[in-house]
């Protein structure tokens, strides 16, 4: 199922995600509702706070720019080591039509629950690392414009509330 995605300042987005406990079918049901978000927003990431679920997941799927990888979801991701410096323009499927240039880790090594509840260790590269980074932030209740200076971040707040206005005004379907 396509869920709604949250509209950055939603203050959903800045609070902290609790861990699974348990990865059950319930967890693999969300799973499934956040690929489908995702791909349907045609976006490469997505964690779970940008649907409203305050759990730590995300998925990911960089393939279309790193055929080599796979689509991931990660439960209770924690990244373990960081490599060398990197700076891309991040985007955000909660704060739709912006990019911003961020500094990351170039190389992060990140631990994770499957959905099948097994722990898995991957050192990501590329688009991959910064997506991890990016979804990992927003388990903690940070987005991409917490990483850019005050004027941007405000002139994207305020453009963000006007598209939040004027979706919240459009008859519902």
């Amino acid at each position: 199922m396509v869920r709604e995605i949250l509209i950055w300042p939603d203050p959903i987005l800045k609070q902290t995600a609790k861990p699974v406990a348990k990865v059950n079918d319930a967890t693999r049901a969300l799973v499934k509702d956040m690929f489908e978000t995702m791909y349907a927003a045609d976006g490469v990431g997505l964690a779970a706070p940008q649907i409203g679920v305050l759990q730590r997941v995300i998925v990911l799927d960089t393939t279309p720019r790193q055929p080599e990888s796979k689509p991931l979801a990660m439960i209770n991701p924690e990244i373990i080591a960081m490599e060398g410096e990197t700076t891309f323009a991040e985007a955000c499927l909660s704060i739709p039509g912006e990019a911003e240039d961020v500094d990351r880790a170039a190389v992060v090594t990140v631990k994770f629950l499957d959905p099948e509840g097994q722990e898995q260790t991957l050192r990501c590269e590329g688009l991959l690392a910064i997506a991890v980074q990016h979804e990992a932030d927003h388990l903690n209740g940070t987005v991409f414009v917490d990483h850019v200076s005050s004027l941007k971040r405000e002139i994207i707040r305020k453009r963000m509330k006007r598209l939040k206005s004027e979706r919240d005004q459009r008859p519902s379907a």
